[in-house]
């Protein structure tokens, strides 16, 4: 098990947000975390996971047969 424990903060940090929204995270339950006494940690594979389930492919975009309307 050599996987990082990142602070609330270090998530924020980490995903470009403001701390409030890897706490929503926690208090939602949308992301696994451990507590610690009082703290609360999250591992960076469940970071990595997030983001990758979250992440939105782009779409192509299919011309009509008769080509493009200019």
């Amino acid at each position: 098990m050599n996987d990082r424990y990142l602070s609330v903060t270090q998530v924020a940090e980490l995903l470009g947000t403001s701390v409030r929204f890897p706490r929503r995270l926690i208090e939602e339950r949308r992301i696994t975390y451990v507590k610690v006494g009082r703290h609360v940690r999250i591992p960076e594979s469940a970071v990595q996971e997030f983001i990758t389930v979250h992440t939105v492919e782009p779409v192509k975009i299919r011309r009509g047969a008769y080509g493009s309307a200019a």
